[in-house]
């Protein structure tokens, strides 16, 4: 048993326009790695190596993405006889990659429902296919553990259109719409597994779960104090594969 990480990768990313129209934009690439890639080092860098995938919008490409992953990453011999592959550099990442195909307009909070039977740990984490931050993941798993509430968001310092988070003294009192300086729910959560019995498979996680658990006060925010960013449009795209190519990856904490 362990702390499973959740990536919700079903979206397609409509504000990226045409490049989603290939491709989801969680295999939408930073250098030479996809996007959910990077997010899944950032984990991984913790220690935190088991990963659900909530697959959804061309949810084959991204299962085929890591099917061949050892193909791409290194030289092997097939044995045409019967499929037995030997590979030569073992170059690999020691990660349990789980990829569930949570349908294609399922909204977040179902996604998360469907995989429940994935999960044996009382506390897993939750996050999306898109968002980046220099966050001690570590830190964040002892902060949720402190407080002892249902479910933990992670506030970011934003000027966006995103909604808000309005707490106090670490406790959410309620989500806000579109204000113009905000701190914003920028991923990495943490929840309890009594946090599975609120959900069915239409939830909708922002727009009706985390509205009703705030109110009750039961979801806290830890407030992440360095940088982040996430690949909501082209000028992101853009910004982030500008950071990668110039050794500025501010999320990059391993070698």
């Amino acid at each position: 048993m362990g702390n499973k990480v959740i990536i919700l990768a079903g979206g397609k990313g409509k504000r990226l326009g045409e490049l989603t129209d290939q491709i989801p934009k969680p295999l939408m690439k930073i250098g030479e790695y996809p996007i959910i890639w990077h997010i899944m080092k950032i984990y991984a860098s913790y220690g935190f190596k088991e990963f659900i995938l909530c697959l959804g919008y061309k949810a084959d490409l991204i299962k085929s993405y890591f099917f061949h992953y050892n193909s791409r990453k290194n030289d092997f011999t097939i044995d045409l006889a019967n499929s037995n592959i030997e590979f030569h550099n073992n170059v690999s990442e020691d990660w349990k990659v789980s990829l569930i195909d949570t349908g294609l307009n399922t909204p977040k909070g179902g996604r998360v429902k469907k995989i429940e039977p994935y999960l044996d740990s009382d506390i897993n984490m939750l996050t999306y296919a898109d968002g980046l931050a220099d966050i001690n993941i570590k830190e964040l798993l002892e902060f949720h553990k402190r407080h002892g509430k249902t479910i933990t968001t992670t506030g970011v310092p934003h000027s966006s259109n995103f909604g808000e988070i309005v707490e106090k003294e670490g406790k959410v009192l309620s989500f806000k719409e579109k204000p113009n300086i905000t701190l914003i729910n920028g991923g990495f959560m943490v929840f309890n597994s009594n946090f599975l019995q609120r959900l069915d498979n239409n939830s909708k996680l922002e727009e009706i779960i985390l509205r009703e658990l705030s109110k009750e006060g039961e979801v806290m925010v830890y407030k992440h104090q360095g940088n982040w960013a996430c690949m909501d449009t082209f000028k992101d795209y853009l910004y982030l594969n500008s950071l990668w190519e110039n050794n500025n990856a501010f999320w990059k904490n391993w070698q």
